[in-house]
């Protein structure tokens, strides 16, 4: 009787791909909880604000509007008193708490359930960036139709509301979202935040001809994001202190819940030498730190916001560099350690620079502000003007310079970090060959 050698057993197979449901439900998933968040924050940051008690049921909407406005779309703002007042309005503004908030956690629920797959075909990965549009475009739209009221403010006088309703000038003043731009706007913010989450990390699948290329751009890239995420973390800190020694700390916790990257981020630029221009005129005002606030009103027309000029408000403005230096020196040491072996100081300084470059562009753009209102009274005075009758705040990056500044400070981080890990490896002894048994 010939005996046959046994068998291997079967191999298990491989995991079935995802059906064209699950991908939905995965792409679903994604909008709800990224949306979802941002909408907590913008609602926990804007009661602590005292949003809450606005007139004829404005919160809603206030809240649908800030949440348009972290996802880059536009609000107008506008008013009136029928013929005998008219008001005009614009802001432009990022609260960067809110989209920060959305942005983790779109990313993460987008990223976390391909990790178990080493590499995924270019099909896939497309479809999955296009059903997570499709959907993420839905819901930005109802959000920007929601983003929209209109109510009347009442002086508190009985006579002198009866006359407005009489003359047909009734005070009122709303806002809406300009809904196709806030769609356009929605869809580049998923696209960056999607490509920075497959960008840093560290076992998101790729199409196998992007795995080279994000092998190289990953170890920079991450210690980026890492120094961005600290700054934010630093600057939590500083306000939750800060906020308990005031005598309303709710204040300084709306910051928090609503624009505290707007803050750390502005430091990391003007800690590294970038500058930004602008000022602030009349009453209308944004929370912002006191030294901050001192310098954009301390000219008459546009001043310069940077290391030099906030230090004369605050000369603790100083011990910035000190936290840019340490900052981007852990960022080199980090690029050098996570690189490819056998990168060189030359290329871990270069591609540092480059991802320095990149943050700052994104810095300077984000923490953009220009907002004004104007009020025109019988026809005399334009509502554009934010002179006498009227407010603005603006405040602007030089952007080109900050860019170049924020790449030198990456090749120096990058040289001074890559050497460090090279000395370091070569003082640690040798460990020694293990004896064959």
């Amino acid at each position: 009787m010939t005996r046959h050698p046994p068998s291997a057993p079967p191999s298990a197979p491989p995991p079935p791909a995802p059906g064209l449901a699950h991908g939905w439900l995965h792409a679903l998933a994604a909008v709800l909880a990224g949306y979802a968040v941002m909408v907590v924050v913008a609602a926990l940051g804007l009661w602590l604000a005292g949003a809450s008690e606005l007139p004829q049921g404005a919160f809603l909407p206030v809240i649908a509007a800030t949440v348009v406005m972290a996802v880059g779309g536009r609000v107008g703002l506008e008013g009136g008193a029928g013929t005998i007042a008219r008001s005009d309005a614009a802001v432009t503004v990022f609260p960067l708490s809110v989209a920060l908030a959305g942005a983790l956690v779109t990313a993460y629920v987008v990223v976390r359930p391909l990790r178990r797959h080493a590499v995924v075909p270019g099909g896939r990965m497309l479809w999955l960036f296009v059903r997570t549009a499709v959907l993420w475009a839905l819901v930005t739209l109802l959000i920007a139709l929601g983003a929209r009221h209109t109510f009347t403010v009442s002086t508190g006088e009985e006579f002198l509301d009866d006359l407005g309703d009489l003359l047909g000038a009734t005070p009122t003043v709303g806002f809406h979202a300009d809904v196709p731009v806030t769609v356009v706007a929605g869809l580049l913010w998923l696209a960056v935040v999607l490509v920075l989450a497959f960008a840093v990390s560290r076992r998101a699948p790729l199409p196998s001809r992007l795995v080279p290329a994000h092998t190289v751009v990953r170890p920079a890239a991450r210690a980026m994001v890492g120094v961005l995420l600290a700054y934010v973390v630093a600057g939590a800190v500083i306000a939750v202190v800060t906020a308990f020694t005031r005598a309303e700390p709710a204040d300084g916790f709306a910051v928090v819940f609503l624009g505290l990257p707007n803050v750390a981020w502005l430091a990391l630029g003007i800690g590294m030498g970038a500058s930004w221009h602008g000022n602030v005129q009349g009453a209308l005002g944004v929370p912002m730190p006191e030294a901050l606030a001192a310098v954009l009103r301390s000219g008459d027309g546009d001043v310069t916001l940077d290391l030099a000029s906030l230090s004369e408000h605050d000369g603790r403005a100083w011990w910035l560099v000190v936290a840019v230096a340490v900052a981007m020196l852990g960022a080199g040491w980090a690029t050098a350690r996570r690189a490819p072996p056998g990168t060189g100081h030359v290329r871990n300084a270069v591609h540092l620079a480059v991802a320095s470059a990149v943050a700052m562009l994104l810095i300077g753009v984000l923490t953009r502000i220009d907002a004004h209102y104007g009020l025109s009274l019988f026809g005399i005075g334009d509502p554009s003007d934010t002179g006498g009758l009227g407010g603005s705040i603006v405040l602007l990056p030089n952007l080109l310079p900050a860019i170049g500044i924020a790449a030198l400070w990456g090749v120096a981080a990058g040289l001074l970090g890559s050497m460090a890990v090279h000395l370091v490896a070569r003082a640690r002894p040798a460990r020694p060959d293990t004896p064959a048994p």
